[in-house]
Parts: structure tokens; C-alpha cells; sequence
């Protein structure tokens, strides 16, 4: 599971998701959650079309964050036990 920033120094969460997923094996993809400020409609377009599953807006709430990061490895799980 991976939980990213967006707004990083050097390399922002869009260009680093992409550099994971392009070296990810063919059908073994790490649940990831973008967790950012970047509030807009937009914005979480933007990281789902990077390559994040799920985006999250700062200020969060905690329990959302666990429902969301539950989700994801769940969906994970299940892709697993299918294939």
C-alpha cells in the first residue's frame, strides 16, 4: 500500500506514480492513494489518470483514510486471489 503526497520537492506524486507503474510487473499493481491539498475535481482526475487508485483531500478525516486504505487492499486482495 502506498500512500503519496502530491506536492513533493524534485519529483511530485504524478511523475513518481507513473516511474512505479511503468516498472510494475504486468498484473502485480501496488494499491496507492493520493493523499493532498490539491482539493479540485481536477486535481483527483489528475491523479487517477497518473496512476493512483484513490484520492484524498487534505484536511482528511482519519477514519475516511482507513476506509479508503481498506478498500484498496481489499480490491488488491481479492485481484489476487482471482487471478
Amino acid at each position: 500500500m502506498l500512500v503519496c503526497d502530491v506536492g513533493m520537492p524534485k519529483m511530485d506524486g504524478y511523475q513518481m506514480i507513473r516511474t512505479l507503474r511503468a516498472k510494475e510487473a504486468r498484473g502485480d499493481r501496488l494499491p496507492a492513494l493520493a493523499l493532498t491539498a490539491f482539493a479540485r475535481a481536477e486535481d483527483r482526475k489528475r491523479s487517477l489518470i497518473a496512476g493512483y487508485q484513490a484520492h484524498l483531500a487534505k484536511p482528511f478525516d482519519v477514519g475516511e483514510l482507513i476506509l479508503v486504505i481498506a478498500d484498496l487492499v481489499g480490491r488488491a486482495t481479492r485481484g489476487k486471489e482471482l487471478a
